[in-house]
């Protein structure tokens, strides 16, 4: 069984959902790799160290930067001549409009944010969340190819195999595009927690400080936002010490405490992280959909009746403002640091 698998990049820095994708493909059988843009070469390379079989790229000047029709019409034209069981797409929102316009030029059908993937004969039955991750569904597709976009962290990453190689096979883009690109850089605020084995978040609860005296001058909606800054502060010094990411809820998010990119949520971004610690976050159902599948939460707030409970493995009731600090602190000699 033959499986292509969508290297997802930006200038070299892969998606590392791409090799989870690997390591699925490689259980059906044969893997093949497809990476198009800059650093299309050296993302190859990097393919045959998860386990890569073969390796196609297209590097032309018409794929430097993302455009969908493209990318979608030189994917599909190479999956034609390799005729593949199964097309695999870590789960990004490049990769989502990629894979859908994917399958109408094939005339197949795509499958999104799968959790669990098996073989069953000629077909594929595929596990995905439904009702805000309430519940799951098992979906039996088939056709040729049967095209998959995987959730992130949700399939182990394969070993990295150090000096793995393999012949690169070059093919030309194909089609036209009718998008004009411009390109911004992202601001030293953004975050990738998609992709975080670790995230300490905080809510409203972070501006919660009674001991703490706002500068003169400010008025009441400054001085909120000032003391959450201070709550934000000893979310971020733990992360940094856990070597994790720093998220926040929707609330924190609105209230202007900190910026968008930090949301964790059914309206921001959803997380699968090794570990996930909630600080003054009350847990409203929008929230919990975000973060429900970390696989250990730990929860630190004062309401010993606030929902967050519910959802986490360990529970602390008590006084933020204390607890992070000894938490750090405590993190910093367990690790050295």
């Amino acid at each position: 069984m033959k499986t292509l698998v969508y290297i997802d990049h930006f200038k070299g820095a892969v998606q590392p959902s791409s090799w989870e994708a690997l390591g699925v493909a490689k259980k059906f059988g044969s893997a093949v790799a497809v990476v198009f843009g800059e650093n299309a070469n050296d993302v190859a390379k990097n393919a045959f160290e998860y386990g890569a079989d073969e390796v196609f790229i297209a590097d032309d000047s018409a794929l430097k930067d993302y455009q969908a029709e493209t990318y979608a019409s030189t994917l599909s034209a190479l999956a034609s001549t390799l005729n593949p069981n199964l097309i695999l797409f870590p789960t990004t929102a490049r990769t989502r409009e990629l894979a859908a316009m994917s399958a109408v030029d094939l005339n197949t059908n795509v499958m999104t944010d799968l959790t669990g993937l098996e073989a069953n004969g000629d077909s594929f039955v595929a596990t995905r969340p439904i009702y805000e991750s309430k519940l799951f569904e098992k979906v039996t597709c088939s056709g040729k190819p049967v095209i998959a976009t995987l959730r992130g962290r949700a399939f182990p990453k394969p070993e990295m195999q150090a000096g793995k190689s393999g012949t690169i096979n070059k093919v030309d883009a194909k089609g036209e595009s009718k998008s004009t690109v411009e390109g911004y850089s992202a601001s030293e605020s953004a975050v990738n927690l998609g992709d975080a084995g670790i995230i300490v978040s905080g809510g409203r609860g972070v501006s919660n400080n009674p001991s703490l005296t706002p500068p003169a001058g400010l008025d009441e909606k400054q001085a909120e936002i000032w003391r959450a800054q201070q709550g934000f502060a000893l979310v971020t010094d733990l992360a940094k010490v856990l070597g994790g990411a720093v998220g926040a809820s929707r609330a924190a998010v609105d209230a202007g405490y900190i910026p968008y990119s930090h949301q964790v949520g059914q309206t921001g971004k959803v997380v699968a992280p090794d570990l996930y610690i909630a600080n003054g976050i009350s847990g409203a159902i929008q929230h919990l959909v975000g973060m429900r599948n970390a696989k250990v939460i730990v929860a630190i707030n004062k309401d010993a009746d606030a929902p967050i409970f519910k959802a986490a493995r360990f529970g602390v009731v008590g006084d933020l403002f204390q607890i992070l600090p000894a938490l750090t602190e405590a993190f910093k000699k367990k690790l050295g640091k």
